[in-house]
């Protein structure tokens, strides 16, 4: 059984690191998508209890995590951000691992790993490539502006708290346009799937 190719997809907020994830998985990838998957685990009893007991009623809601009462706790207590990543970075890393072994039983090419914070996560280690979506600014203002309502300050804010993008562009290992239309990112998407592919057959792969 050969292990298939788990690509991470890196890029700046707005660069369409999600879309690029998608075409992908047309492309018959299996994604991996952490945003997903942390909603998932919050809705697990064992997890709701935990974070119940440590933060009490009011941080969970009718059955509900309270995100608010959440981001207000950790914006002031920066320990009780490193306490949640504890308790669920295990329970991703699993995830991930069953994700990687399916795939390889079913005879997928490449596991994808969309993760907004790729490289400040360290969840790089995990993959055999990094992609980098590279997308102008000035676009992904526009569609952040558009879908979220933010400005130049607020993205410029939020950047700041992630890696520069430079050094997560010197990362990675591949590059892809994200700006233009739909069917032009999807044909270099499906084209730089058809290289990594070709470039990893060339090395040896895992088996097990």
């Amino acid at each position: 059984m050969i292990m298939p190719v788990v690509i991470g997809i890196a890029g700046g907020i707005g660069s369409g690191k999600s879309t690029v994830a998608r075409f992908f998985e047309e492309a018959g990838c299996v994604v991996y998508n952490a945003d997903k998957e942390v909603t998932e685990l919050y809705k697990r009893q064992d997890v709701l209890d935990t974070i119940r007991s440590w933060w009490g009623e009011d941080a969970v809601i009718d059955g509900e995590l309270n995100r608010a009462e959440i981001a207000r706790i950790i914006f002031e207590d920066e320990s009780q951000r490193d306490r949640i990543e504890n308790l669920l970075f295990p329970m991703l890393h699993a995830r991930r691992q069953e994700m990687i072994e399916d795939a390889a039983d079913d005879d997928v090419q490449a596991v994808i790993i969309d993760a907004p914070l790729l490289y400040e996560a360290a969840l790089d280690e995990e993959c055999d490539v990094v992609v980098f979506v590279d997308t102008p600014r000035e676009i992904r203002l526009e569609r952040l502006r558009t879908r979220s309502g933010w400005d130049e300050g607020e993205l410029s804010r939020r950047e700041k708290a992630q890696l520069p993008l430079d050094a997560k562009r010197d990362r990675s290992d591949y590059y892809v346009d994200g700006s233009g239309s739909t069917d032009e990112v999807r044909g270099r998407v499906l084209r730089l799937l058809d290289e990594i592919i070709a470039d990893q057959s060339a090395k040896p792969r895992d088996e097990s």
